[in-house]
């Protein structure tokens, strides 16, 4: 019987926060701009739960290069349409003055429910991610690397981490949009699964008691879609920069191979316990890449810099596969530059030794975050 090869077909969902140009506020997304999106862009771009949010999907694509052209598109059309109503959009996860308080969610029967259902909590949700999909058949092969893969999710974290600053503060974290999000229920790593039967038992037992309607309301770090054929990584932090946001991309699609490829010839990666990963996620997202992870291997913390070499080579021959080396190999650069989170410190930081105040130098760190989300375009 011949071996079947999933596509690994890729897919990059991105949330956009849009701001004044004026006064670098948070602005609420008026209705022509989304109509002018739409017009373009058609079911690409969509409202998020707050009015000051903005979500687009890329096309299927079948590699990094294919999703770096949609993406560009994507982008470029958000921008273009938010400059004609003298709004910026910004890819970071946490907007670093803005208060939740006064956001409003957008009036839609999903988001009113969500309102009503998690109360509290979900007004807190001013936090924006990067979702990336890989396409991967059958079922059970998608949940058998979703137990593997779950391993270095505290990799893409680290990488990506966009959210130092919340409510004017410098929290301290790389990425304090987990500690919002995972306020949440039913997110997190996911557990360790048997089979696709499995997840879908335990999702409809939820279902049945009519605590969710489906498992669009599983938000996991990594989950078997709700509506696609695949695998989908929820865990990191938007990023400013879209080269960025492609190379975790590609090392997300890369990774799904090696493990498929792992497991044609009876192997795996070793599974640790939900327990363990979620000290390297909590390093992850407290250091981002600065002190490093757990090699539970080798029973060592690991500096980040080693760790992303031995990634580089662990894919060699996937990246080679999607002809996405380049994309790959720019994790050295997003360590070189550092990650979002580090530069807005930067940015603040230098804002402050010239002599700005904490609210301009928050301001500066705004400015920072529209002219790299530009940069590419």
């Amino acid at each position: 019987m011949a071996l079947i090869h999933p596509d690994f077909t890729i897919g990059i969902e991105e949330e956009y926060l849009l701001v004044d140009r004026d006064s670098l506020a948070l602005a609420d997304t008026p209705e022509a701009l989304m109509e002018d999106c739409k017009t373009q862009l058609q079911d690409q771009v969509s409202p998020e739960f707050l009015n000051c949010q903005i979500e687009i999907g890329t096309k299927v694509c079948r590699t990094v290069a294919e999703a770096r052209d949609d993406l560009k598109r994507l982008r470029s059309c958000v921008a273009a349409c938010a400059a004609r109503h003298n709004l910026a959009p910004i890819a970071a996860s946490c907007h670093p003055f803005a208060d939740w308080r006064n956001q409003t969610h957008t009036n839609k029967d999903r988001y009113n429910m969500l309102a009503g259902d998690l109360a509290g909590v979900v007004r807190r949700m001013l936090i924006c991610g990067m979702h990336v999909h890989v396409g991967i058949d059958p079922p059970d092969r998608r949940v058998d690397l979703m137990n593997q893969l779950s391993y270095f999710l505290p990799h893409l974290l680290a990488l990506s981490c966009s959210s130092p600053f919340w409510q004017g503060q410098d929290t301290g974290l790389s990425s304090y949009r987990l500690t919002v999000f995972d306020n949440l229920p039913r997110t997190g790593l996911p557990p360790r699964m048997e089979s696709f039967g499995e997840f879908e038992r335990s999702v409809q037992a939820l279902v049945d008691l009519g605590v969710i309607e489906d498992s669009s309301k599983i938000w996991w770090d990594l989950r078997p879609s709700h509506r696609f054929p695949t695998l989908e990584s929820r865990i990191c932090d938007v990023q400013p920069r879209l080269e960025h946001a492609l190379t975790l991309a590609a090392i997300t699609q890369a990774l799904a191979r090696m493990l498929w490829r792992l497991a044609v010839k009876n192997q795996r990666w070793r599974i640790y316990d939900r327990f363990l990963l979620a000290e390297n996620r909590w390093r992850a997202q407290r250091y981002g890449v600065r002190e490093g992870l757990i090699d539970f291997g080798l029973g060592e913390i690991t500096p980040m810099g080693d760790l992303v070499e031995e990634l580089i080579e662990l894919l060699t021959e996937d990246a080679a596969f999607f002809e996405s080396v380049s994309e790959i190999e720019g994790a050295r650069d997003m360590l070189r530059s550092g990650t979002s989170s580090g530069r807005q410190r930067q940015v603040y930081s230098d804002a402050l030794h010239a002599q700005d105040d904490h609210d301009h130098a928050l301001q500066a760190v705004v400015r920072h975050l529209i002219e790299e989300f530009h940069a590419d375009l």
